[in-house]
């Protein structure tokens, strides 16, 4: 018995799947992807600001050089997604494309300047990088986007959409852990964009009664009495020092120790990176192919935006005009397609129906043949074609070959025994070509091409007994 077969891997589902909470739906979540060039730091910088865009992105998503920008556009409805930004490496340069799915607008930046992460994080003293701090969206900052100007609302409204909004009056404190800084510059019009994580610590405490607020034990090998160790770390370095601008007052109490509710604590941000220097470029209205709204190095006057807009609507029309005749030759061949099937199937029935009625005619003539030769009715069965007869077993052609190869065989091993027999009769005179001569094998025909075995053995003296008779 041979092995059994294994079946196919079964996927277990999951019968008891909740549905996603409706603040996890209706927050904005996003795809980045990096087109364009081999080479440089694209796909790092790529993944850092996946990284920032955490957790409502999808960290490990891997693209190809097939996949188009329809490919991502067709998943992100189902998936929630709202916006899509893309890294694209040319000659000229890096660029950022951030889009709203799925109609746009598209804003272009051009990257002037960036740092990744791990350069920003390694060129601190202290490096502070929780992964806690990741499991909640951040708050984003816009500074000096109150210019006037399509492109500075376009803006500002992009980026405050691509992160999730934030209720006053139910916000908990403990989860805003990071910040997004965007900081507009109008003489240069370039955009810093800075990626903090937010540290908050209680206001006029040293370092010794922050160790022993924080549960820490004290090192007080040098002292006599807690008294000293206090007194010592009463002093502030100029790096402890808080600035007066940072004092805030808590509404709720954190978890981390000594910050209490209506207390006064200072928050400290540390840089996690990446910083990118951006310059607004072009907006586009639709996903990459739409009309161009504001561009900062080329202007255009009202009539070249008409012939523009002109040249582009025809553009659509004849697209539109080119898919309805698609559609219609599609539906004409499967109309054709469909009758012709049809025609096919009436064809086999008509033949049928003529190959009964042939038979119907034969049997009728027959049977009055019978009656005007004999005078009488045939029976009822005489002339009657059955049905389910079964006809003689067919012998396949693998079959036919085997057993030609089998008989040229045989005829090989009785070459010897028929030279004997030819010798015998040319001294009697008897015509050997009409003789059937057997032999150990079996009786052989030599008249014609049929060589198969009919008969048992024999010996060679009644052989030759039947030839002289």
């Amino acid at each position: 018995m041979g092995k059994r077969r294994k079946k196919g891997r079964s996927v277990k589902r999951n019968l008891n799947v909740r549905d996603e909470p409706e603040e996890v739906v209706n927050a904005p979540h996003s795809f980045v992807i990096h087109k364009g060039l081999a080479g440089g730091h694209t796909l790092e910088l790529t993944k850092d600001f996946r990284r920032v865009m955490e957790p409502f992105t999808a960290s490990s998503l891997k693209e190809r050089k097939k996949n188009t920008i329809k490919d991502f556009v067709a998943v992100a409805g189902p998936l929630h997604v709202t916006h899509l930004s893309i890294f694209s490496h040319t000659e000229l340069g890096i660029y950022l494309k951030i889009m709203r799915l799925p109609r746009g607008p598209t804003l272009t930046f051009k990257i002037h300047n960036y740092s990744l992460s791990r350069d920003v994080v390694s060129s601190l003293k202290k490096q502070m990088v929780i992964d806690e701090a990741f499991k909640h969206s951040p708050l984003i900052i816009l500074n000096s986007f109150s210019g006037e100007g399509l492109q500075m609302k376009l803006m500002a409204s992009m980026f405050q959409n691509m992160f999730p909004t934030i209720n006053l009056t139910n916000v908990d404190l403990n989860n805003i852990r990071r910040c997004v800084l965007l900081n507009y510059n109008p003489t240069t019009k370039l955009i810093d964009f800075r990626h903090y994580t937010i540290k908050i610590a209680p206001v006029g405490v040293s370092k010794g009664v922050k160790k022993v607020i924080q549960g820490k034990v004290p090192n007080l090998a040098r002292c006599n009495d807690i008294s000293e160790y206090f007194a010592k770390t009463a002093i502030l370095s100029e790096s402890e020092a808080d600035d007066p601008s940072t004092h805030v007052t808590l509404p709720q109490k954190l978890i981390s120790r000594g910050n209490i509710q209506a207390g006064k604590s200072s928050i400290r941000l540390t840089e996690l990176g990446p910083r990118l220097t951006l310059q607004l470029i072009k907006i586009e209205d639709g996903l990459l192919d739409g009309e161009v709204l504001f561009h900062d190095l080329v202007h255009k006057s009202e009539e070249e935006r008409l012939e523009i807009q002109k040249k582009r609507e025809t553009k659509r029309k004849l697209k539109e005009t080119r898919k309805k005749v698609q559609e219609e030759n599609k539906k004409a061949k499967e109309k054709i397609k469909e009758e012709q099937k049809q025609k096919s199937l009436e064809g086999m029935k008509g033949q049928k129906s003529a190959g009964d009625n042939h038979e119907a005619m034969e049997e009728d003539d027959d049977r009055e043949y019978y009656k005007k030769e004999i005078g009488e009715e045939p029976d009822q069965d005489l002339f009657s074609r059955t049905r389910g007869v079964k006809r003689p077993a067919r012998v396949s052609h693998f079959q036919h070959n085997k057993k030609a190869k089998l008989n040229e065989t045989q005829l090989g091993q009785n070459k010897t025994s028929l030279r004997k027999n030819k010798q015998y009769h040319r001294k009697s005179g008897k015509d050997v070509n009409k003789i059937k001569i057997r032999n150990k094998r079996g009786k052989m025909n030599l008249e014609g091409r049929d060589h198969r075995p009919i008969g048992g053995s024999i010996s060679n003296k009644r052989l030759k007994r039947e030839l002289v008779q």
